[in-house]
This record gives structure tokens, sequence and C-alpha cells, in this order.
């Protein structure tokens, strides 16, 4: 089991994308559009600055849905491979069989 405040700190970051995700592709429109004169865009890049660093997508961790664990991180399933592990040993995931050669 991963730590508390880790993913409660991980979750704090998600809401903080989601309510800066408009804003935040506004300014970054702005900032890539080069048909814009560089004024406009270099006070659109300082406004992009002083949004929250925790804003950003590239800051969310995955994290199991199950445990938490950071690593191993299946996106199809939102689980860590040793979660899926465990359950498919308990038969609580269907279709996945334990295999042994």
């Amino acid at each position: 089991m991963a730590k508390l405040s880790a993913t409660e700190n991980n979750n704090r970051k998600r809401k903080l994308v989601k309510r800066f995700a408009g804003k935040r592709a506004a300014l970054k429109a702005i900032v890539m559009n080069r048909a814009l004169p560089m004024e406009e865009r270099f006070k659109a890049q300082l406004a992009l600055n002083e949004l929250p660093r925790n804003s950003t997508k590239v800051r969310i961790r995955n994290r199991c849905g199950v445990t938490g664990r950071p690593r191993a991180y299946y996106r199809k399933l939102n689980m860590s491979r040793v979660a899926l592990r465990e359950l498919g040993n308990q038969g609580r995931i269907p279709g996945l069989v334990k295999s042994s050669w």
C-alpha cells in the first residue's frame, strides 16, 4: 500500500489540472501562434508561468487504483501488476487465468 499522503497529493494535482485545463490551453495556443506579435505571445507566456506548477498534466503520476503503487502500472486496467496478479489468483478478474507449463 502506498502512503496515503502520496495518493492524496496526486489527487490534488488531478483536480488542479482539471480546473486550469481550459485557461492553460488558451494561453498555450496564443504562445504557439506565430502570426501574433511577439509582445502578445510574451505576455501570454508570462501569464502561463503565473499558473500553479501542479496544474500541468505532466506532474500527475499514474497510480494503481487498488494499492496506490506508482510502478508497473497498466493503463487499460488502472492497476499495478501486483494487484492484477493477486486479483487474478483469487479469480476476481474475468478471463484471466493463471498459466503454468
